[in-house]
């Protein structure tokens, strides 16, 4: 049974900004990939102020938004990819692809459609006792989306090897 697709995304917000800045997606096997992501320039705010974003950092060590799309391209044509519904994650993806003027490959849904024997609300409680459960940052992209690999996990929609 082929593992359900999961995403998720860091992201800057100030009064000014809103970006994209890390994210994580799982493969077909279960596996994820995760990146920093290097900003487009007309993400940043012209003031510059970006709050505690270290951008020098995003600039030095993030993948640039075509070697992005690429791997995107490459690990999730044609999927539909499940969220955790919290975050702007559709905006966010636009963005990325929007500023190479391309369109993602994928289709996003909120994981209460994966997993429809629960309200949106038991589903984050459960995400979110499983990222204490595990010891998990909730803000890193790839402890999301491992998060949800475990309630897909759980709930019987794949068998681990």
């Amino acid at each position: 049974m082929p593992v359900p697709r999961f995403i998720d995304i860091e992201y800057c917000l100030t009064d000014d900004a809103l970006f994209p800045v890390a994210m994580a997606w799982s493969l077909h096997d279960g596996q994820m990939k995760t990146v920093v992501i290097a900003p487009a320039e007309e993400w940043l705010p012209e003031d510059g102020d970006l709050g505690d974003l270290d951008l020098h950092y995003l600039e030095e060590q993030g993948v640039p938004l075509i070697e992005l799309i690429h791997e995107l391209h490459q690990d999730l044509p044609d999927q539909t990819v499940y969220v955790d519904g919290l975050d702007p994650d559709e905006i966010l993806v636009d963005m990325i692809f929007s500023a190479l003027n391309q369109e993602a490959p994928f289709e996003i849904a909120p994981i209460s459609e994966l997993i429809t024997g629960a309200s949106s609300e038991e589903l984050e409680d459960r995400r979110r006792q499983l990222l204490f459960e595990e010891s998990l940052e909730p803000q890193l992209p790839e402890n999301g989306v491992y998060a949800l690999l475990l309630m897909a996990q759980g709930e019987g929609l794949f068998d681990a090897d």
